[in-house]
């Protein structure tokens, strides 16, 4: 199915992000999580990251194949710009039709982490931008976009970030799925921009639950996220205690996503890390309301 006909169905979606494994046993035992998880919450989709700098790319063809296939969970792929040309990204589309896949989240990815800075690929291009028009213009796939509630950390301010994402969508995105954030507020306060500015496709808020103090610390220096500054004291005050980490941030998460809910948001994409205690844990809570 279509995720944008997922949206347009009414009703808050769940749905949950995982990255590819390495080795044959691990995805083993991934598809294992995933099972889990279809019986216990039915989630609406599963998406699979495409990997850093390009990495892991084949298996995520597979694992959107295989969830979809055998699982019976409407799947999306991660496709990024990193280190592909225009022939080789449009080889991918191509195979991920064949496999009855119907979705894809389009992005511009990170640099290497050899490279300092994103470098355009010979051939390919620049910007998430550039990627979705190209997929509109070679596919029947259903395009998702990424969006930065706290702006994307290579702006120079949240205006400048916001037309990039009008232009997004202007360039095919049907839905946006945000960038981990703590301050609930930030992504409401970033939807009523957002519509004031014209876009109207659903937003859908990324929710990441804090497992870890220092692996929390050093994705949000990456995507630009702040943690506030009394869950920041709390994560210290228990950072060498990994269990009470763990509950402090499924609490935390619990408030959010009872706050976004009650916001009426069309749905939550879960950041599960390829663990799934925290976001079960989760989901049997919010469930409950």
């Amino acid at each position: 199915m279509r995720i944008d006909e997922l949206y347009r169905r009414g009703g808050p979606t769940f749905s949950f992000e995982f990255f590819p494994p390495k080795t044959d046993e691990a995805a083993k035992k991934l598809l294992r999580t995933v099972a889990d998880l279809r019986e216990m919450h039915a989630p609406d989709f599963v998406s699979v990251t495409y990997g850093a700098g390009g990495a892991s790319r084949g298996r995520t063809v597979e694992l959107v194949s295989r969830i979809q296939s055998e699982l019976g969970i409407t799947a999306m792929a991660h496709l990024t710009c990193v280190e592909h040309t225009k022939a080789e990204l449009g080889d991918i589309l191509e195979q991920l039709q064949s496999r009855g896949i119907q979705n894809v989240l389009a992005l511009r990815g990170d640099a290497p982490k050899d490279q300092a800075e994103f470098v355009v690929t010979d051939g390919g291009f620049a910007h998430a931008s550039d990627l979705m028009a190209f997929a509109r213009e070679k596919s029947s796939l259903c395009i998702g976009g990424a969006c930065y509630p706290e702006a994307h950390p290579e702006s120079t301010d949240p205006d400048a970030d916001l037309e990039w994402t009008k232009h997004k969508v202007a360039s095919g995105a049907n839905f946006l799925i945000s960038q981990l954030f703590f301050d609930t507020e930030h992504y409401f306060e970033f939807v009523d921009r957002a519509r004031a500015a014209g876009i109207t496709v659903p937003i859908v808020p990324g929710i990441m639950p804090i497992t870890n103090v220092s692996q929390i610390e050093r994705f949000t220096k990456m995507c630009g996220a702040q943690i506030p500054d009394d869950l920041h004291a709390r994560l210290h005050r228990y950072e060498d205690d990994p269990s009470s980490v763990m509950a402090l941030g499924i609490e935390h998460a619990i408030r959010q996503c009872r706050r976004l809910l009650n916001g009426g948001v069309p749905g939550i994409h879960f950041y599960t890390l390829n663990k799934s205690h925290a976001t079960r844990s989760i989901l049997a809570a919010i469930k409950e309301i």
